[in-house]
């Protein structure tokens, strides 16, 4: 039994949390809400009051908060100055890869061992425990970073020194944000066509159409496994938090020098149907947008 300090209840840390007290694992789990606490402690982990009480014996210490500010301040006010210097502490939010690397720098500077390591899979990976981990680690840390990660993951892998997992996730939904608005517009374009969604379906998934948007994550209901798609786009991923991903993405190439045109469009698109009331649908709910069909999408 490992006793982990769990900071940040939301709908990805949440299940996370879960699935580490599921493994017999001591949990003292912490959120600045209190039915994220109430849903922790159902759970099966100890709900706690305050991040330096969470800290104060973990031997790991995992963080699941929402932007590079979050992770600065909770590091460097309250959870280097009360975690005992032997914890392994990991950050599990997506946040730019200058503030991991800062973290990580001020966590070595005291002693301790840090890992970025970001996540993809979604609201369903976290509770179900088979997300993907990129970790951002010194190479000798990696084993136990990867150790206390099992429990929530499918797959958990090394992406380089400090700010490589970062680096990684950023690319990675980048790269999921584009895909999926060529799945959309290419069911749109069959719709118009007059090639019925799951006929399409059939034959893009088995030719050199086929990817994750299309065959994991159809954004059509009634077509291929269950999906958000299945539930009016309901839950997953939020628009909200794939325009997030898409602008840290955006500032990373500003700041490196990279061309991401396709990057840029993709964050244009999110931005417009946020922007239309719709940030708090999936992602994939964007086909409605290219469907000109927003009046039948309840805003969220």
């Amino acid at each position: 039994m490992t006793r982990i300090a769990f900071i940040g209840l939301g709908n990805m840390g949440g299940g996370m949390a879960a699935n580490q007290a599921r493994v017999g694992h001591a949990v003292a789990a912490f959120d600045l809400a209190p039915a994220a606490l109430a849903r922790a402690q159902a759970a099966g982990c100890r709900a706690v009051g305050a991040v330096a009480e969470a800290v104060a014996d973990a031997e790991v210490v995992i963080t699941m908060l929402p932007a590079g500010p979050h992770v600065r301040s909770v590091y460097q006010d309250e959870i280097l100055p009360n975690a005992d210097p032997r914890a392994l502490l990991i950050d599990c939010s997506t946040i730019d890869v200058d503030s991991a690397r800062a973290v990580a720098a001020q966590a070595a500077a005291k002693g301790f061992r840090f890992a970025d390591a970001p996540v993809s899979g979604g609201v369903m990976a976290a509770d179900a425990g088979t997300l993907a981990f990129m970790v951002g680690s010194a190479g000798t840390d990696f084993p136990a970073a990867e150790a206390a990660l099992s429990p929530m993951a499918r797959v958990v892998i090394h992406a380089g020194e400090p700010g490589a997992g970062q680096a990684a996730k950023i690319c990675n939904n980048m790269l999921l944000g584009v895909s999926m608005l060529g799945v959309c517009e290419a069911f749109a374009l069959a719709e118009k066509l007059g090639l019925a969604a799951d006929r399409f379906f059939e034959i893009a998934s088995k030719s050199s159409g086929q990817c994750w948007s299309l065959t994991t994550y159809c954004p059509v209901p009634g077509v291929g496994p269950e999906t958000p798609a299945d539930r009016g786009y309901g839950g997953g991923f939020a628009t909200a938090m794939m325009l997030k991903d898409l602008k840290l993405a955006q500032e990373a190439a500003a700041r490196s020098g990279a061309a991401t045109p396709m990057g840029a469009q993709a964050e244009a698109l999110y931005a417009l149907f946020a922007g239309l009331g719709h940030a708090g649908k999936d992602f994939s709910a964007v086909i409605e947008l290219l469907r000109g069909r927003l009046d039948g999408l309840s805003a969220a």
